[in-house]
This record gives C-alpha cells, sequence and structure tokens, in this order.
C-alpha cells in the first residue's frame, strides 16, 4: 500500500518526509523518493511484553515523495501529464501545505493552496472522463458505465471532489481502473513553524479540508526531525515541555495507515509478535494467505481473540476457560485487533 506526498514547491514536503521516514532524501526534483514507516501500534508492544517473542513485526507503510505541483501565476498549481501519472500510482495522497512566511516573507495562505490544488485533481478527472465518454459514443454497450460517468461529470464541473459524493462500494468498482485523483483518499498537513507546533489547526483549514472530504492535520516538520534524533527515554519529556501528548509523527502514521482503510490483525508466539495489515472488510480466508498461500489454499478454520478480551483475561487458555476463544470459518470478516491463530492442512 502506498502513499504518495504532493503539494507546492517551497511546502517542506521532503523536510516532512525526511522526519517521518528518518530519512535524508533531497528535494525530489524529477524523480522519487521512497520510504517505508512501521505503524507504531501499542497491542504490538503489549503481547510482545506477554510472550518475550525473537521477534517483533509491526505493520509497514509505503511512502512516495512525489516531485511537486508546479507554481503558475496567480499561485495556481499545475499538474503536467507526468506527475498526474506519478499521482495515479498511489493509493492515498497526502498534500503538504505551507503554514510558514516562504523565503521573500509571504504569509502563508493553505486554504488557497489547498482550493487551487483541489481544482487540478478535479480538472485533471474531467478530463479523462471526457475523453472516456468520447471513446464510448463509438462503442456498444457499457450502459452501467456511461450512465455513471455522465453523472459525474457535472460534479466535476462544479469542483466537485468524486471523494465527497458518498459512491456506492459497486460504483467504486466500476471507476478503479480510472484512478480518478479527486477520489483518492486524502491527508491534508499543514506545515507548521516550530512555536506553533501545539497550536490547533486554524478553521479555515479544518474547513478546507472538510469540504473536500479530506483529514487534516498540523505539524512541524523541522521539530519532529529534532525529536526523531532524541533518545526514546527523552522524548516524552520534550513532548510534555511542548504541551503535546505525543509525536505528530505517531498521529500522522495512524492517520496514514486509516486513510488507506486497513487494519490489524495480530498473530502471536514465541517465534513473533506480529501486526497484519489487511483492508477493512477482509474475510478470515484471505486474511490467513496474507500470512502464507499455504494457509489459504489449506484452511481449516481461525481461532479468534479479541484483543481487549485477552488483555483482560492475560492468557489464551483462560480465554479458551471463559469461552472468549472463538472458532470461525472462511467468512468470517476478521476486525482490527482480532487476535487469530490458524488452523490449515496442505
Amino acid at each position: 500500500m502506498k502513499v504518495g506526498l504532493t503539494g507546492f514547491p517551497g511546502a517542506g514536503k521532503t523536510t516532512v518526509f525526511n522526519a517521518l521516514t528518518g530519512l535524508h532524501a533531497a528535494s525530489a526534483g524529477p524523480g522519487l523518493n521512497l520510504g517505508v514507516i512501521k505503524v507504531p501500534d501499542a497491542r504490538v508492544d503489549a503481547l510482545a511484553a506477554i510472550y518475550h517473542p525473537r521477534k517483533t513485526t509491526y505493520a509497514e507503510v509505503s511512502f512516495v515523495d512525489f516531485p511537486p505541483a508546479r507554481s503558475a501565476p496567480e499561485r495556481r498549481t499545475v499538474l503536467d501529464a507526468a506527475t498526474v501519472a506519478q499521482l495515479r500510482d498511489a493509493d492515498a495522497l497526502v498534500e503538504v501545505v505551507r503554514g510558514f512566511p516562504d523565503v521573500a516573507g509571504a504569509p502563508p495562505t493553505p486554504a488557497a493552496d489547498l482550493e487551487g490544488f483541489a481544482a487540478e485533481l478535479v480538472l485533471a478527472d474531467l478530463a479523462v472522463i471526457e475523453k472516456r465518454l468520447e471513446r464510448l459514443k463509438k462503442e456498444k454497450g457499457h450502459e452501467r458505465e456511461r450512465a455513471l460517468l455522465e453523472r459525474l461529470a457535472p460534479s466535476l464541473e462544479a469542483g466537485t471532489p468524486l471523494r465527497t459524493l458518498g459512491l456506492a462500494p459497486e460504483e467504486r468498482a466500476l471507476l478503479a481502473g480510472f484512478a480518478f485523483l479527486s477520489l483518492r483518499p486524502l491527508l491534508v498537513v499543514l506545515n507548521v513553524p516550530e512555536a506553533a507546533a501545539a497550536v490547533p489547526l486554524p478553521e479555515e483549514v479544518a474547513a478546507r479540508a472538510r469540504a473536500e472530504g479530506a483529514e487534516a492535520m498540523a505539524l512541524s516538520a523541522r521539530l519532529e526531525a529534532e525529536i526523531a534524533e532524541l533518545e526514546p527515554a527523552d522524548r516524552d519529556a520534550f513532548l510534555a515541555d511542548l504541551g503535546l501528548a505525543e509525536s505528530a509523527r505517531a498521529r500522522f502514521i495512524r492517520a496514514s495507515y486509516a486513510l488507506l482503510d486497513l487494519i490489524s490483525f495480530l498473530t502471536t508466539g514465541e517465534d513473533e509478535c506480529r501486526a497484519w495489515p489487511i483492508r477493512r472488510g477482509t474475510t478470515a480466508l484471505k486474511a490467513a494467505g496474507k500470512v502464507h498461500s499455504d494457509i489459504e489454499r489449506g484452511f481449516i478454520r481461525a481461532e479468534v481473540i479479541a484483543y481487549d478480551e485477552f488483555m483482560r483475561l492475560g492468557s489464551e487458555a483462560k480465554c479458551r476457560e471463559a469461552g472468549k476463544l472463538r472458532l470461525e470459518g472462511k467468512d468470517y470478516v476478521v476486525q482490527d485487533g482480532d487476535i487469530v491463530h490458524f488452523r490449515f492442512a496442505v
């Protein structure tokens, strides 16, 4: 699963990327910077403290630092064909927005930047729909696709992102091949100065993000880079001095994970305690395949304990005695935090 970082030049996008990944990448320029981040999970930590496994493994999210959109006159964002193609390859987008004065001392205009960028995503999607509808005029069939695209076109012409339209799952499935940018989940990150790290997100930015069907948060990339360099024992004290309960990095990673509509099921044992990322709504059979294809092929059943029940009772044996260990079949929809042991035969 891939999250793409994008935005205006000068917003500090690569600085955010470096602060979150711990890398020291140069500005993306015409190329891409790639990084993988482990998703903090207190449940994995708690289970590891009980089992003392040889290995502890967290879920991971891949981040791509895309080249910035070009600036045009009147501070409009310009997404050229190459940039659009790269963005369509991401499963979700993070738009980094400048929340500090630029090099010339000009104040930030985050709401305007958000509006301009959203307009470019909508225009890119509208161009795809118009081209497809022209082609469908010459082809027979595809009535459902044609009807859906004809319904979406006026919304895009009005500047409305597709993610705000409440499309049904079957409609999203029909559109999947187009990789529409305004349908991609979006997280807005306002990159603020260090002095504003503990200040709530400005309402105008939050409102603009809501209008686009996006989540939003503020962080100081430079400050997060400093925090990442501290020893773990010193971080909590440093954050407390700033009036922060936790680092923005942890909040950002969790928000990105949720943006992809991912949840984690857990496996435990002396060899490994591990979080396995899956799409929300995944069945036990498909979750088994995430662990190993042989387990999916030979699936018999899943033994499931809810994490909260496990922690309340303290062990698998006590959960079994209390009737909190459930036997589930292949069609069971795995829930976030389920501790699962798969039974299989190949």
